[in-house]
Formats: C-alpha cells, sequence, structure tokens
C-alpha cells in the first residue's frame, strides 16, 4: 500500500507503461529492457520506467546509456520491490500498468494477450502471465496457491512446460514477475503493500483485488520467461525465510473476513515458532524444567538464526498493528466477496508445506484444533428467510422460499427460516423458526442472506453489516397495501402505504442483488432504484443493463409433471360429481381481486350448463397475520344471494396443503384470474397462474397484466376485460366446452411451462449465489449512510377509529363480523411486536 502523496499524472488510453525495481542488477534490467524492442505492441503506446532502489554502483547511468528511451527513477534509498513498484506507478501515464522482474523477459505478445483480456471482460482487474523458466521449459508460474496460515506459493514450479496450463482461468494472485493491472484500479487499491518490503506483496494484491470484487485473470498467452531466485541469495536463506514469515502474517490480518481471522491467526503465528524451530533443528524443550531436569544459570542460549525468523516476524507484526488495524478496517468495510467464495482459489489451503516431522506434528494438530479444515472445505452458507409460516399448507411467499431453499441446498449449505413459524422438514437443509435476538446467531452464520418481507426492520444489525443480502421484491407490497389497508381507516391505510414503501425503499438502498418477477416489474423497480440512487457510475461502470443489481426471477413451476393421488374436487366434495365442469379459483381472496363478477358469470353460464361448478380452493390464509378480506366476505354473500353456494359455487373455507395441491389442480377443468383494473394489476404476477401451468390448464383471466398479455400471445387461453360479465361467460363457456379451443389451450399450456420451471426461472438467483459479491456501491458507502432508522409498520391506531372501523363491521355482516375482525387485529398486532 503506498504511501506517497504524489500527483497523479495523466492517464493515456491505450498505453501500457511497464515498471521494473532494480537493485545492483544492471545487466539483467538492460537485458529485459531490449527484449521490448521485439514485443508485439506500438512503441508510441509503450512506456518503460525503471526504478532504481539505491544501488550505488552506477547502475542509473548504465541503464540511461544502454536504453536512452526508458524513464530511469532514481529512488534515493532501498524501498524494496513494493515500494519500488508504486514510485514507478506514481510515474505511470498509461492506462495498464505492467510488472516485470528485472531478471525477466517478456515474449513477442507478452502486452497484447494480457490487454486484450483486460478489454474483453471490465470485471478482470489483473492479469497474471505464464512465467517460463529462461529458456522457456519450464514452469516458473501458472497458477497461484495459498495456504491457510498466508503463505503462497506455486506448486507446479520447475514442471515441464506441456501444454496443460494453457487454459485462461481465475486465480487469487498473479506472481510479481510478470504481471499486469488497470492503472487507475492499481492507485485506487492502494498498489502494493510498502509493509511488506519484498515477497507476498503480490499475494496480497491479488488476494486483495478479488475480495474487492475483481477478477485475477491468468491468461496463458501473456508469457515471459524469468531466472529463478537470484536476488536473495546473496543475504542468506534466514532473511527471505523471516520476510516470508512475517509477511504471511500481515496478508492474513489485512484479507481474511472476522471468522477466518479469528480461525487461522492464532494457529498460524503458533506454527510460524515451531515451523522456525524445525527448520534450524533446534531442541525446543531446553528450557523445559519436567523436560530437561538438569538446571543450569547460564543465562544465555545459542541458537541459529533461522530459529528466530517466526518470533520476529511475530513481532514485526505486532508492530505494525497501529497501521495494519486501520488498513484492515477500510478493507472489511469495503469487501464484496466472502472468504468461502474465494477459498477455491487458495487451490491446496491445507497443504503443510515443509516436510519436517514435528512441523507436521503441529501442523495436524493446530488444523484440527481450530477447527482449520471444516473452515475453508466448507460451501457457502445462505439463509433464505421469509415472514410466511412454513407449515403443511403454504401460501405464495413461504412456497417461493422454500423453492429457493430447495434450488441452493444442492451447491451451498442452506438454513430456511420462517418468522412467522415452521413445521415442515427437509432432508436436503434445514427449517427453523426464529425471530427477534434468535436472528442473531443465523444471520452471522451466513455468507448471502436472501429474504422476502420486513427482515430488515427485525434484524436491523443487517443494514451496517458486510453480509451479502438479496431481497426477493417480486411482491410489490406497497401497491398491494393501496387496497388491502383499506380496512384501516384513512389514516391508517396512509400510514401503512407510506410505512410500506419506506420499507422496501430501505431494502432497496441496502441490498447487493434484488429479484423481481418479471420484465415489466424491472421497469417499476429500476424507477425504484433509481429514486434511491442506485442508478449510479459504479454500478453501471459494472454491467450497463444492471443486471448485476436486478435479476428477473419469476415465481416458477415443479420441474416433475402434478401426480394426482386422490381427487380433492370430483366426487370428493359434496354437490361436485366425477363429470361436473369446474372452474377452479386457485388461491386466496384479496381485495384487488374480481371474484364478484366470476360469480355473476358463473350464474349465468349455469343457465344454459347446470354441470359448472366455480371452487374456490382457499378462503382462509395460512399466514393468520394476513387480514380477512372484505372482497372474500362480499363474494360469499353473492353467492348465498344468487342461490349459488352448494350448487354451482363452493368455498374451501381452509388452505390446501402444498403437497396435496396437485390433487385438486387435475380436478379441475380451467382455471381463473380476475382483478380489477388498478396499478396492483398492472405490476402483479399472478402466482396461482403457475399452477395452472404446471397442470396443463387453459386459463381464463383479466386483461391488464403480465399474464394476460402472455396468455394472449401464446394461446394460453383467454383474456377478458375487467369486470365484463358476458365476455368472462363466453370465454369460460369457449375453454370448458369447445373441446378444439380447450385442447388447443391445453397444448399451449405444455409446451409454454417448461420456461418456467424452477430450475430455470431460479438460474440468477444460482448464478449469482455461485460466486456472491457485495454492489460495489453498497460495499463503497459508510456504515453511517446504511444505517437510517426503518419505521414501524404497525398501524397506530385511535379509539375513534377502532370505533368507526366496528361500526361498519357492524353493518357489513353483524357481531361475528365484529369479533372476527378484532381477532384478526389483535393477532396482526401481536404479531409484530
Amino acid at each position: 500500500m503506498s504511501s506517497g502523496k504524489e500527483k497523479r499524472p495523466q492517464v493515456r488510453p491505450g498505453v501500457v507503461s511497464v515498471v521494473l525495481v532494480n537493485y545492483r542488477g544492471a545487466d539483467d534490467t538492460i537485458t529485459c529492457l531490449r527484449a521490448f524492442d521485439d514485443v508485439d505492441w506500438p512503441a508510441a503506446d509503450l512506456e518503460l520506467i525503471v526504478v532504481d532502489n539505491d544501488s550505488g554502483d552506477e547502475s542509473v547511468e548504465r541503464i540511461r546509456a544502454a536504453v536512452p528511451g526508458a524513464v530511469v527513477v532514481d529512488a534515493g534509498s532501498n524501498t524494496g520491490f513494493a515500494g519500488g513498484c508504486n514510485l514507478g506507478v506514481a510515474h505511470a501515464t498509461g492506462e495498464f500498468v505492467a510488472f516485470i522482474n528485472n531478471d525477466a523477459r517478456p515474449d513477442r505478445d507478452w502486452v497484447r494477450a494480457a490487454v486484450e483480456a483486460m478489454r474483453a471482460d471490465p470485471e478482470v482487474g489483473s492479469v497474471a502471465s505464464k512465467v517460463l523458466d529462461w529458456e522457456g521449459g519450464l514452469i516458473d508460474y501458472v497458477d497461484g496457491s495459498l495456504t491457510w496460515f498466508g503463505m503462497g506459493y506455486k506448486r507446479e514450479v520447475e514442471k515441464p512446460d506441456t501444454g496443460q496450463w494453457d487454459t485462461a482461468h481465475d486465480v487469487l494472485f498473479g506472481t510479481g514477475a510478470a504481471m499486469f493491472v488497470r492503472a487507475e484500479l492499481y492507485r485506487e487499491v492502494g498498489g502494493f503493500d510498502e509493509r511488506f518490503f519484498m515477497f507476498y506483496e503480490d499475494v496480497d494484491l491479488g488476494w486483495r483485488l478479488n475480495l474487492l470484487g475483481h477478477r485475477v485473470r491468468y491468461v496463458p498467452g501473456s508469457v515471459a520467461f524469468h531466472k529463478h531466485h537470484v536476488t536473495m541469495k546473496k543475504f542468506g536463506n534466514f532473511r527471505e525465510s523471516y520476510l516470508l514469515e512475517r509477511n504471511a502474517l500481515l496478508a492474513m490480518y489485512k484479507n481474511y473476513d472476522d471468522e477466518s481471522l479469528a480461525r487461522a491467526l492464532p494457529a498460524a503465528m503458533a506454527l510460524a515458532v515451531r515451523r522456525s524451530l524445525a527448520r534450524a533443528d533446534v531442541d525446543a524443550t531446553s528450557l523445559d524444567l519436567q523436560r530437561s531436569p538438569g538446571g543450569d544459570d547460564v543465562g544465555t542460549l545459542e541458537l541459529p538464526k533461522m530459529a528466530l525468523t517466526g518470533t520476529y516476524a511475530i513481532d514485526y507484526f505486532v508492530e505494525q498493528l497501529p497501521t495494519l488495524l486501520e488498513t484492515r478496517r477500510e478493507l472489511q468495510a469495503t469487501r464484496r466477496r466472502s472468504d468461502r467464495d474465494l477459498f477455491p482459489l487458495f487451490r491446496k489451503a491445507l497443504e503443510p508445506a515443509y516436510g519436517m516431522p514435528s512441523y507436521l506434528a503441529a501442523h495436524d494438530v493446530l488444523v484440527e484444533a481450530f477447527g482449520i479444515a471444516e473452515h475453508v472445505n466448507s460451501r457457502h452458507r445462505v439463509l433464505v428467510v421469509t415472514g410466511e409460516p412454513l407449515l403443511e399448507r403454504m401460501a405464495g411467499p413461504a412456497i417461493r422460499a422454500w423453492e429457493v431453499a430447495s434450488a441452493l441446498s444442492a451447491e451451498h449449505d442452506v438454513r430456511l427460516v420462517s418468522t412467522g413459524g415452521a413445521r415442515r422438514t427437509s432432508s436436503a437443509f434445514a427449517v427453523e423458526y426464529l425471530h427477534g435476538a434468535a436472528l442473531v446467531e443465523v444471520t452471522r452464520w451466513a455468507d448471502v442472506i436472501i429474504f422476502q418481507g420486513f427482515l430488515l426492520e427485525q434484524a436491523p444489525w443487517l443494514k451496517d453489516s458486510d453480509k451479502i443480502v438479496v431481497a426477493d421484491i417480486y411482491d410489490p407490497m406497497h401497491l398491494e397495501q393501496l387496497e388491502q389497508a383499506k380496512d384501516l381507516g384513512p389514516d391508517g391505510r396512509e400510514r401503512a402505504v407510506r410505512a410500506t414503501t419506506e420499507l422496501l425503499n430501505a431494502q432497496i438502498r441496502r441490498a447487493d442483488f434484488l429479484l423481481c418477477a418479471s420484465e415489466k416489474q424491472r421497469d417499476f423497480w429500476l424507477g425504484h432504484l433509481a429514486a434511491q440512487g442506485r442508478v449510479n457510475p459504479s454500478v453501471y461502470d459494472e454491467h450497463a443493463n444492471l443486471d448485476n443489481l436486478l435479476a428477473v426471477v419469476p415465481f416458477g413451476v415443479a420441474d416433475e409433471a402434478p401426480v394426482q393421488r386422490r381427487h380433492g374436487i370430483k366426487g370428493a366434495v359434496d354437490g361436485i360429481g366425477p363429470d361436473d365442469k369446474v372452474i377452479l379459483w386457485g388461491g386466496g381472496v384479496y381485495n384487488w381481486f374480481d371474484p364478484l363478477t366470476l360469480v355473476r358469470a358463473v350464474a349465468r353460464l349455469a343457465e344454459r350448463h347446470p354441470e359448472v361448478r366455480l371452487y374456490f380452493l382457499g378462503m382462509k390464509h395460512p399466514n393468520p397475520g394476513v387480514p380477512d378480506m372484505e372482497v372474500a366476505w362480499r363474494t360469499q354473500e353473492l353467492a348465498r344471494e344468487l342461490g349459488l353456494t352448494g350448487r354451482h359455487v363452493f368455498f374451501n373455507e381452509g388452505w390446501v396443503p402444498y403437497e396435496e395441491r396437485a390433487d385438486y389442480l387435475l380436478d379441475a377443468d380451467v382455471g381463473v384470474s380476475t382483478h380489477f383494473q388498478h396499478v396492483e394489476t398492472a405490476f402483479s404476477f399472478r402466482t396461482r397462474i403457475l399452477d395452472y401451468l404446471w397442470a396443463s390448464l387453459p386459463i381464463v383471466a383479466t386483461d391488464g397484466d403480465t399474464f394476460g398479455t402472455l396468455i394472449r400471445e401464446h394461446g394460453l387461453g383467454r383474456v377478458v376485460p375487467a369486470e365484463d360479465v358476458e365476455a368472462l361467460e363466453a370465454a369460460l363457456e369457449e375453454m370448458l366446452f369447445d373441446d378444439a379451443a380447450a385442447d388447443a389451450a391445453r397444448s399451449a399450456v405444455r409446451a409454454f411451462a417448461g420456461d418456467y420451471a424452477w430450475s430455470r426461472v431460479l438460474a440468477p438467483l444460482v448464478e449469482f449465489c455461485r460466486a456472491p459479491r457485495r454492489a460495489v456501491d453498497v460495499a463503497l458507502r459508510g456504515p453511517a449512510e446504511r444505517s437510517e432508522r426503518l419505521p414501524d409498520i404497525r398501524p397506530r391506531t385511535s379509539v375513534r377509529a377502532d370505533l368507526a372501523l366496528a361500526r361498519d363491521y357492524l353493518r357489513a355482516g353483524g357481531l361475528g363480523e365484529v369479533t372476527r375482525r378484532a381477532a384478526g387485529r389483535v393477532r396482526r398486532i401481536a404479531g409484530g411486536a
């Protein structure tokens, strides 16, 4: 991390600035610089910069004379490889900076292959070159590996280059011997950390880039040739060991997340001491009275320098802690990828790296004692949260959460939590009922948190956390409140709509990734996102179509075809025979729906077709917190008034169990969904229609929503104008009694339904969870910007308002209706407490 305050030079697009650090190696440096005469890159777009680390041997003069076109910077002191590179970049004007050791040389395509890879993919922030030995026969670098205790190494070094490693792939870090970084990105992240001086500064930079959300890409076409490790031989291997030991600790402390650091750091410090003693073959029992009982009064103990490298490294680490602490806070606050996302890039994290028996024994016991293996080998931890009860009978939000958990459990460790109750179980993932303070543990456990509803209100600590948060906003709840909250009176309705809107806005401000149900909804939510400042340059520059922020994930249908185990309606419900024609209302009855027009159309149709039956699948929502709806009561009253109840119109007063819904769907002849025309209609996504698709039912629906367009375009049934009794009657009659029309609709439904299989619609979420990352703008925001207090969604009612509601209920349904509504109000208020 550069400590310099140099003024940044103006960046020249297309220019590559090559930085070399020289320390008493002028012959090698000149050889490297002259090799650029043969590199396939325009000379005008190539800037050669040499930083001399106070060689004191006329290196500066010799290099300037031999390569006049190079910029030679005299550092004035030995700043190490890290400091020298940072000083070189401070003088660079290129769009890209390239680092190459002075004892290396570039291949002809070294520059072009790397720049093409970065231009092809803006997420690639750095390119790791393929590095071979000087003759080009043996491997120096084709991928980096990192042990859990922070030591980077090259597993393939000195193996023959047989072409096995000629496929581009992401890596944790490139080698400083030959690598590229976007210049502005290098400066933005602080460059090489000068506290490292030399060794592992490239490991630290790559690790840092990755956790900040930038990919490091190994590009095998970008080749360099390197002489092996000539620099440190003159200083002694104990100095190299000391630098490696201490820099591993620095890199760990900076880059590990809190959980990983708590496990790995104490074990790594203990292992560093054991490693140093084992490498020096020192008897570690000489101070142990129990194992060396022969006392002496000699106050000195002679040890090889190698035996002290671990101890000295820990002391240096402690000395650097004041500045490291600040660096760590800044880095962890802006991290975008979890450790579990990065562990695969470590490759062989549990490899001990050294072979001494006493060291290996210590390594094994420390790994076991601190749970290192289970931690680095664990899968992503995904928490799915819904406010709906997870019971035998489930409504749409609970079903959606269940299917999300099922889809993700194949690749990740998943916990599905309901804050409203849970009695279902799964062999693939944990199912839990948690609320309040109990949410602390489970949210700490998770790497990714996917939620619907009001989790941020119940777990406000998530607003300031670095957890990756996915908000599922497929249900525009604030639009629903325009209808649902009418029962709360004018003031209560206003508060409910305002509070729900603000709660959704809080989710939008915090979420790293959001899900909606349709392209039309996506346009709607993009407006919300823009209003909350989420459509901004940093998000746009990463993905201009904003797919990195908002994805379309509709409600889905089961991948398996429905199987009927018993009849749920025909011949099973009193008044409905096995040969009757059944119209199915496949879900709850809410204020934004229009079952009244449907009942009237059925009354007219039944005059000509007495075998017509309308069956309402669920009148009582399984979530006790969802209030009874006025339109449901009005529908039942209308059916009674028209003499249809028990003859042509039937109400299931409960809710069909999720696993039994096929028994009812396959007894139906047509599925229906009718609604009023208002703003909720325009942006809704009727989940009940997915069940109709699953059961291959012809569909009759009101026009104006997403499915209205799909039904018309794909011939899935018939679409009718809102509140048009005659048109609805005609459409139902056609789908029930015109065999050719009904068969055509069924065929179209079967062909169309596959596009909505859960395995397909959840693909954007599955892909995100494979490489989850925090949104770039959320990560860059400070905690204070994310900690705005969420409003209380519970309606604050007055005695006068409650009395007015009671009078309305009394007039509408008598004392029984007042009692029922009051009980529902108590449940809702208690449930939100």
